[in-house]
């Protein structure tokens, strides 16, 4: 498995022991994001991990900003992308359950660390349930 992760300023500690504890999971991973706490405009980054999941490059995506509402928005105006935002683990394994979503979007000034990586290894965990959701997601209009 590939996954891509981006993130602004606000999320740079988050990205790098996400990154620490997948990779130690032998996924392999790709950083679309800022290494410093440099302001940055989140959807400069949001762009190229939208762009690779939807070209395949990566299997799924993981994004953080400080709300997680601008980089749910930016990546949500992509054609294929379904990133839902997370704050806990219970809403992590909706947003796959219910959601499929192939981007998780969590927001960094407002969870802790240790409470993100465990978003993520909930979100890894679930599979797309289908059925009633497949409806419902393919009411999802498409960007073009």
């Amino acid at each position: 498995m590939k996954i891509g992760i981006c993130n602004d300023h606000a999320g740079v500690e988050y990205k790098n022991a996400i990154i620490a504890m997948l990779s130690a999971k032998g996924i392999e991973m790709v950083n679309f994001g800022t290494d410093t706490t440099d302001a940055i405009d989140y959807a400069d980054i949001a762009h190229p991990l939208a762009n690779a999941v939807e070209k395949g490059e990566v299997d799924l995506g993981i994004a953080l900003c400080g709300t997680g509402n601008g980089m749910a928005m930016t990546l949500n105006h992509h054609k294929g992308i379904r990133a839902g935002l997370a704050w806990d683990e219970e809403i992590g394994a909706l947003v796959k359950q219910h959601n499929n979503a192939n981007v998780l979007v969590m927001p960094a000034r407002f969870i802790s660390c240790e409470k993100a990586l465990s978003i993520v290894n909930t979100w890894l965990g679930e599979e797309f349930q289908g059925g009633r959701h497949e409806r419902r997601i393919a009411k999802i209009p498409v960007q073009e």
